[in-house]
């Protein structure tokens, strides 16, 4: 026999050993494959203990009354964000509340004060603005519009002679 634990298809036979769940040949096959192979010995001498433990538990009696207590305290049951809110609720009740109630009153007369509901805004009359300035940019910007003048001048003249 190959060993179980070597082969890929026959660890549940060492399983089912342990379980008590071979017919007898099997069984007599691997007892006889297990005097040679101490890691199959090892493994089968564990899976005995477990089973021997499970065998030996004993629960615990339900009690009479148990499926009533369940049922009650699935009822009671609630969800994360509930527990997670619950020490948060009395502020918002005491406190958030009016807080959300006083900011909504807020924004609405804002929205009222600044736009009445029955009048359209009205234009301004369209008109030129007049920028007030100092007497001395103005006349500096007069100077510097002569000497463009003149620039020019001189940049026609240029062109003109060129051309000849």
């Amino acid at each position: 026999m190959r060993c179980p634990i070597e082969t890929q298809p026959n660890p549940e036979l060492l399983l089912a050993y342990g379980s008590r769940n071979l017919d007898a040949a099997q069984m007599a096959l691997l007892e006889e494959h297990m005097k040679t192979c101490a890691a199959c010995r090892k493994f089968a001498s564990g899976q005995r203990k477990v089973w021997e433990a499970l065998d030996a538990f004993e629960a615990a009696p339900v009690s009479p009354d148990f499926d009533r207590r369940l049922y009650q305290r699935i009822e009671q049951e609630v969800s994360w964000w509930d527990l997670l809110m619950r020490p948060f609720r009395p502020l918002l009740v005491r406190q958030g509340l009016p807080i959300a109630a006083t900011a909504v009153v807020v924004i609405t007369a804002v929205g009222l004060i600044d736009r009445p509901a029955g009048t359209p805004p009205t234009p301004g009359p369209e008109s030129a603005q007049v920028e007030v300035v100092a007497p001395d940019q103005a006349e500096h910007a007069v100077q510097d519009m002569e000497m463009m003048r003149e620039f020019n001048s001189l940049m026609r003249a240029d062109s003109a002679d060129s051309k000849l």
